[in-house]
């Protein structure tokens, strides 16, 4: 799965560059965004052995995971506890899978348009 690979590469460059971040956010928003990458990959490589109807709870798990890691990113960035290169090559391979998770997202709605309407609220 492209997508899973592409997730796994932006966790190995994150996970290299968790090292250098400050100890003031190393063990708080350092960890969580290393929580939010391994959940994500968790929701997508599960969805990736479902069938194609269940599948869609999972992508969309995997979007909102993914959503909030960027976030954190930003306000490491922000707090100069990222730097600017390291930032944008992250940001480079996250964005990436975010756009190839939304395609997927995308493709199982038109295939399940009434998983769509079912999970709107979540």
């Amino acid at each position: 799965m492209p997508v899973l690979q592409k997730l796994k590469t932006a966790y190995l460059l994150w996970f290299g560059y968790c090292a250098t971040i400050p100890k003031t956010h190393r063990y708080t928003l350092g960890n969580r965004i290393d929580q939010l990458f391994i959940e994500t990959i968790e929701a997508v490589s599960t969805a990736g052995f479902l069938s194609r109807q269940d599948k869609l709870p999972y992508v969309r798990l995997g979007i909102r995971k993914l959503d909030t890691a960027k976030i954190l990113l930003l306000v490491l960035w922000e707090s100069k506890s990222l730097d600017n290169k390291k930032y944008i090559a992250l940001s480079r391979d996250v964005d990436e899978v975010g756009r190839m998770l939304g395609g997927w997202h995308g493709q199982l709605t038109k295939q399940n348009p009434a998983s769509s309407k079912e999970g709107a609220g979540k």
